[in-house]
């Protein structure tokens, strides 16, 4: 996702795999000369790979600030192929938690913990699946007294979270799977949302049920898996998470606030 606060700066949220058709579509994010790009900053919430492989098709000595907790930059440094990023062109920023950067200008963004797990390629035999620390964070966007919150991966809404989304006027939301053994029941993969890290949309342990009491504004489920049902308009699901105030984020959309 891009987010901006002048509509000419824009700070990129996570780099896709698909990150040149997304820019390609998207004329304000074209460069502007030869090694020139509105693209100001990428800022990272967790090491997956659908979140970092985009990365490498922003190698093209332009400059741009990586913003990353310590945990993630790890995770990039551990990998030799990442040293593609020229630092000459590419600023790395490590951020703390509860730290506030400006990552374009106009825009803030604050990181903190949600429930989640290491990267897949990192796992050990023991996975932690709400883990909480600096491997998967949320982030509280504002410019001045508007404020967003993007929340791609989470495991699970705590006490605090609740807490912190309560009242918010605008929250995108993880939206990866709609029911916890969906991909299983397809035959698409052998593991739960839940052991994947991920909250279903559905179920009285699922997002819907967690968000039912928090007077959110917008709500806009992310990061949907192919699998999930409510990327077709006319499916049941889809209705259903209409029906409670729910939007289904789409390609090209755009938000503002």
């Amino acid at each position: 996702m891009a987010f901006s606060a002048t509509g000419s700066d824009w700070a990129i949220l996570n780099a896709s795999p698909d990150i040149r058709y997304q820019i390609a579509a998207t004329p304000r994010l074209h460069p502007t000369g030869p090694r020139d790009s509105p693209i100001r900053s990428v800022l990272l919430t967790n090491g997956d790979i659908d979140h970092v492989a985009g990365l490498l098709t922003l190698r093209e000595k332009q400059k741009f600030t990586l913003f990353t907790t310590a945990a993630i930059a790890e995770v990039l440094d551990e990998n030799p192929i990442f040293r593609a990023l020229d630092p000459a062109f590419v600023t790395r920023r490590i951020v703390d938690l509860g730290e506030t950067v400006e990552i374009a200008p106009g825009l803030n963004a604050e990181l903190f913990a949600v429930p989640g797990k290491v990267p897949l390629y990192m796992e050990g035999e023991t996975v932690e699946t709400e883990l909480e620390g600096e491997q998967t964070v949320g982030v509280l966007l504002s410019t001045g007294e508007k404020q967003a919150f993007y929340l791609p991966g989470c495991a699970k809404v705590t006490e605090a979270l609740a807490e912190r989304l309560r009242g918010a006027k605008l929250v995108f939301f993880d939206g990866t799977v709609w029911e916890n053994e969906e991909m299983i029941r397809l035959g698409v993969g052998a593991k739960t949302g839940a052991r994947m890290g991920h909250m279903s949309m559905a179920g009285e342990r699922g997002s819907m049920a967690a968000f039912e009491n928090l007077d959110v504004g917008r709500k806009i489920y992310v990061h949907m898996n192919n699998t999930n049902p409510v990327l077709d308009p006319r499916s049941p699901e889809r209705k259903q998470v209409e029906g409670t105030g729910w939007e289904i984020a789409y390609d090209g959309m755009e938000v503002e606030l």
